[in-house]
């Protein structure tokens, strides 16, 4: 009993050591099976070869551990494209929805991971304003998601509970005049509300960051109607933004063309600069790769091509997929360029001058990835079986190891 006990300090380092050495493996891009084998900050994503998954980030650095003390088109946000239509989601009108997914998680569970720009489609549709994909300009049973106000509360929700929160809001709007006042005002989002009258009307600077949040003008709302803003308040969008080009015909490599509503992208009249990086017909598995080193070659190429502007909103579909960094990677490479002059927000050197950066070693690489399922090395299938995440396999045998040489 005596020899037990004096094996047991030993015996319980070694188990602190070979979960450590698990927990390490758990990098960006490394193999996973299940969210809890991942490290902090990333979840597993079904991006991995064939049907292997692979940890990746989900969430950007937030800009606002580095101050809030610059202008509002100082900084940029991560944008969901379609923030509303949720794959596997059920229509609220009860009819199955045939209508494409463009995310994977809620309005409510993408801000929590600081997604802050939101792109919502807005129609009249059964006497209410509901969030929908159209048929040839009008929403049907089988497309519509949920009336507007459900996202809207969300959005009220999120703003009460995160006093430093800042959010926008981009409608494509087919609602007519007086329907969304209503909507807004019903959910509570008014209170929080960014007056059109403040917004620079000649591409100079927004407000300060801080200034909005201490006088609690937290939600920045633009629609695509134009005359909405003289009518209802709601500000017409590229009046004070240029967005690239959506769809298939924005992700053509060195060209970053604007939509056909907005200015062009080297416009210095509007002071904020929106990138759409997704394909025309979304694809859960096709995006893994879209998210990934692409999407960050497109955001230096939008910078070059929008008068050398880092975007302040890079909008995306399914943003939690990637090969590694993804968005978030992207979010944190602009608000580097924004925020410190730095090539990552990861890099900025608190309470220094623009410029000073700190970049850290590179990390030890990853051990490599196990063969995915139903392939071996070899290309034999016969010859494959499943693989423990990195690991994993050291560490049971290992932790056997161990149990049973105290209990001898």
């Amino acid at each position: 009993m005596a020899t037990r006990l004096r094996l047991l300090p030993v015996f319980l380092l070694l188990v602190v050591f070979f979960a450590a050495g698990r927990a390490a493996a758990a990098r960006e891009g490394d193999g996973c099976s299940a969210a809890g084998d991942c490290g902090s900050g990333l979840h597993c994503a079904a991006c991995g070869d064939g049907e292997a998954k692979i940890c990746a980030r989900a969430s950007p650095i937030d800009p606002l551990t580095h101050g809030t003390g610059l202008p509002f088109n100082n900084y940029s946000w991560l944008t969901t494209h379609n923030s509303f239509a949720l794959a596997g989601a059920a229509s609220a009108t009860g009819a199955t929805l045939i209508a494409p997914a463009n995310q994977e998680d809620s309005v409510t569970a993408q801000l929590k991971n600081g997604v802050r720009g939101l792109m919502l489609d807005t129609y009249d549709f059964n006497n209410d304003v509901w969030l929908c994909h159209s048929v040839a300009g009008k929403c049907y049973n089988i497309t519509a998601f949920q009336p507007a106000i459900n996202v809207f509360k969300e959005i009220q929700t999120f703003l009460e509970a995160n006093p430093s929160a800042v959010i926008t809001v981009f409608l494509e709007d087919y609602t007519a005049t007086g329907s969304l006042p209503k909507v807004f005002n019903a959910s509570g989002l008014m209170k929080y509300w960014f007056p059109v009258a403040k917004m620079p009307k000649s591409g100079g600077n927004w407000p300060l960051l801080k200034d909005m949040i201490s006088q609690n003008e937290r939600l920045v709302v633009f629609t695509s109607k134009k005359s909405k803003e003289a009518s209802e308040g709601i500000p017409y969008e590229w009046s004070y933004v240029v967005e690239s080009q959506y769809g298939n015909e924005g992700m053509v490599e060195g060209k970053c063309p604007s939509r056909s509503e907005s200015p062009a992208m080297d416009s210095k009249s509007q002071s904020l600069v929106l990138m759409n990086f997704f394909t025309t017909d979304p694809s859960q598995t096709g995006v893994c790769g879209n998210n990934s080193a692409p999407l960050v070659s497109m955001l230096k190429t939008c910078h070059d091509l929008s008068g050398n502007r880092w975007p302040n909103y890079i909008a995306v579909d399914f943003y939690m997929r990637s090969n590694g960094g993804g968005a978030p990677l992207a979010t944190d490479v602009a608000n580097g360029h924004l925020v410190c002059g730095c090539d990552n927000i990861a890099y900025c050197k608190s309470n220094s001058t623009f410029g000073t950066c700190v970049i850290p070693p590179p990390p030890p690489p990853s051990p490599p990835r196990a063969p995915t399922k139903g392939t071996s090395p070899s290309g034999d299938s016969s010859a494959a079986t499943t693989q423990f995440p990195p690991f994993r396999w050291s560490f049971f045998f290992g932790l056997s190891s161990l149990v049973l040489l105290f209990l001898s």
